[in-house]
């Protein structure tokens, strides 16, 4: 077994569904990554926009580097019963969101597997870890070591597992066997996962994850305009959300899958995940929304401890909530907006007023 199938067979033992290495090389699509940022596409996320060569280049993050290893862990789970997931009564939270943090699981493996590497390399090995919160586009280095094609809806998509993906890779500073990365735009992959056979990938003249968007978030195929994503809304945003938007985001309250569970290969081939952190619970997946609006900050710390949910804050939170009590329309939802509209947020407050105009105007017309 050559050095690289060793790191391979190595990231398997670790749990990884997928593993795939690359030069280090610029990023292919860098032209198209400046010009999303021209448009103003990465909204209010303006680390994006810092340092951008820094971003597609990985040997001005690691000097030295040869290498990306990069590995995919699937992170889906059986769908909940459709009369909870589809009850408005209850807010939707996105499905990598149904258990712990995926950064606290992720990134000690990939340590492991970097200590792997120098071992097994018998000399220092100059590495950097990240799992989505470093400077490297990981979805063009994933499709560059074959680990699946960038779909239209702008995620990276395996033909055997789907696009419920977390990625994480290592820079390293030495030279291993490549893989066969996915051909440019997306139109066709080859896969080699230990154990698994190879499957061609392709978005064809499919179109749902396009039209299936509640916020038309996607101007083109392949260019996501974050301003408009709920999953952006709900998480990343920090201000109001833009009037003409809330009534189209439904009871999402923290991300939004609607691109993915659309999407045939999510649907064809998709296999539940084999790790504990992540879980089927009713109020963990589809959690009522009465009962969010009435956390204090002590409940919301205490409910999510652990969880991604933590980096939306309380504040946005239930900024999200509120904005879903409204679209839910149920004079049920009333009591607990009007006591939200003395919460110490003002963020809250708003939102809050909001919904009960809302609610109000449909109960009188």
């Amino acid at each position: 077994m050559s050095f690289s199938q060793r790191i391979k067979e190595k990231a398997f033992n670790l749990g990884f569904d997928l593993i795939g290495l690359a030069p280090a090389d610029r990023a292919p699509h860098v032209e198209a990554y400046h010009r999303w940022l021209g448009q103003g596409y990465n909204a209010q996320m303006t680390w994006l926009s810092r340092e951008p060569e820094r971003r597609v280049d990985p040997h001005q993050v690691l000097p030295g580097v040869q290498s990306v290893v990069v590995v995919g862990l699937s992170y889906f789970v059986l769908n909940p019963p459709l009369e909870l997931w589809n009850d408005p009564a209850r807010g939707r939270i996105a499905r990598y969101a149904w258990g712990l943090d995926y950064h606290e699981v992720m990134l000690p493996r990939l340590r492991e597997l970097g200590d792997f590497v120098e071992k097994e390399a018998s000399k220092k090995v100059n590495r950097r870890a990240y799992v989505d919160t470093g400077p490297v586009l990981e979805r063009d280095f994933a499709a560059q070591a074959g680990l699946g094609f960038i779909g239209k809806n702008t995620l990276l998509i395996n033909p055997n597992i789907g696009s419920y993906l977390f990625l994480g890779e290592i820079l390293m500073d030495v030279e291993l066997d490549y893989d066969e990365p996915a051909l440019d735009g997306g139109a066709s992959c080859r896969l080699s996962p230990v154990g698994e056979s190879k499957r061609l990938g392709t978005c064809g003249n499919c179109t749902r994850c396009l039209s299936i968007c509640p916020t038309y978030a996607f101007p083109a195929p392949y260019i996501l305009d974050s301003n408009r994503c709920i999953s952006y809304l709900t998480i990343e945003l920090k201000g109001s959300v833009p009037l003409e938007l809330r009534p189209l985001m439904g009871n999402w309250v923290f991300g939004c899958d609607a691109c993915q569970e659309i999407c045939p290969w999510v649907r064809r081939y998709s296999r539940p995940t084999r790790e504990s952190f992540l879980s089927y619970d009713p109020e963990r997946v589809a959690p009522r929304l009465v009962d969010l609006m009435g956390l204090d900050d002590a409940a919301f710390r205490t409910r999510f401890k652990g969880t991604p949910l933590l980096r939306s804050k309380r504040r946005g939170l239930l900024r999200n909530v509120a904005v879903a009590l409204g679209n839910w329309g149920s004079p049920e939802a009333l009591p607990v907006l009007e006591q939200a509209l003395q919460d110490p947020e003002p963020l809250v407050r708003e939102h809050a007023r909001w919904a009960i105009e809302r609610i109000t105007r449909s109960e009188n017309t």
